[in-house]
């Protein structure tokens, strides 16, 4: 709908005259919080739990805002809640307005380092995948918090893509070579892995010698990249599709299966370098290296500039380049 401007004049007079005024703006983020909530939680009660409101005022701030909207945001019936095409057109614009409120409300803009109050301030909303926010971020998040003390940190391990202007985040990080329109993709760092077995499964079933050995195999795949498996060779990419026995959304998961003689793994070098050196896990395939991904963070348009994102962003490239 076409927004109506007053002349500087009334708009003068009407804030002389409601001194007030503010009252409707807080109001309006109030409303939009809620919506935001119910769009990611899928029903009011669970909206209601995460606002710590009851169900009653959750479904009161979103009505409020579809009558400030002229337009329906949800379509309700008894068994779930849908967004409407006003609803799915808003969502993101919300998230932008929220998170740029949000930031200004937690000092995301903040006097240069060194004067009063200096420093970075904000908060920072993160996805990063269950394995690798173990086994990478444990370390490094909380360290970027000691140096950065007035940033706040919320981190959600989520094993699969995430658009992170749609579900509220700063940075998602992931090395699936998934994009979204109106999201930056930041690369940060190599994510090598490796094809893996038990020695059990080796002596039981034999080592594949080359990609095309692999559908005779049991293998252990990861749902997110799915049962096509490539590699390099001498001659170029390579690519096979796989049978799988176990398949997990969860990489520890696949760990524990392919340590178990299960099957074939493909495995983040990272997650399975203890095994390969203790001897639970060994190497298949030397010849034929699996196909390297790149670790990437998603940052919303709009949020690649402020002070607390560029400054995580920073670190973990530097922290990620460092061996592990």
């Amino acid at each position: 709908m076409p927004e109506t401007v007053e002349p500087r004049s009334q708009l003068s007079r009407n804030a002389k005259a409601a001194p007030g005024s503010l009252a409707p703006a807080l109001d309006t983020l109030l409303n939009i919080r809620a919506f935001l909530a119910t769009a990611r939680a899928g029903s009011f009660s669970a909206a209601a739990r995460e606002l710590n409101v009851a169900p009653s005022v959750v479904i009161k701030r979103i009505n409020r805002l579809e009558d400030q909207m002229r337009a329906r945001l949800f379509l309700r019936s008894t068994r779930r809640l849908t967004l409407t095409e006003a609803g799915e057109r808003a969502r993101p614009r919300y998230q932008a307005i929220l998170a740029e409120i949000e930031a200004a409300l937690a000092g995301g803009i903040a006097p240069p380092d060194g004067g009063p109050g200096g420093g970075i301030q904000g908060h920072l909303r993160i996805k990063a995948p269950t394995t690798f926010g173990i086994l990478r971020l444990g370390a490094i998040l909380p360290e970027f918090q000691q140096a950065h003390p007035r940033v706040t940190v919320e981190v959600v391990l989520v094993d699969r893509s995430v658009n992170p202007a749609e579900e509220g985040f700063d940075i998602a990080l992931g090395a699936l070579p998934v994009s979204y329109a109106h999201v930056e993709d930041v690369p940060l760092c190599p994510y090598p892995r490796v094809l893996c077995a038990a020695p059990e499964y080796v002596a039981r079933r034999g080592a594949p010698q080359r990609p095309a050995d692999l559908p005779d195999h049991d293998c252990l795949t990861y749902a997110a990249t799915g049962s096509t498996w490539s590699f390099a060779s001498p001659r170029g990419p390579v690519t096979v599709d796989v049978r799988a026995r176990f398949s997990a959304n969860e990489g520890q998961l696949l760990m524990a299966a392919a340590r178990r003689g299960l099957g074939i793994a493909v495995l983040p070098q990272d997650a399975a370098a203890a095994a390969l050196e203790e001897g639970t896990l060994v190497a298949l395939m030397p010849e034929y290296p699996v196909a390297p991904l790149w670790l990437k963070a998603l940052v919303p348009e709009g949020r690649r500039g402020r002070a607390p994102v560029k400054a995580l962003l920073d670190w973990l490239r530097e922290k990620l380049s460092a061996p592990s």
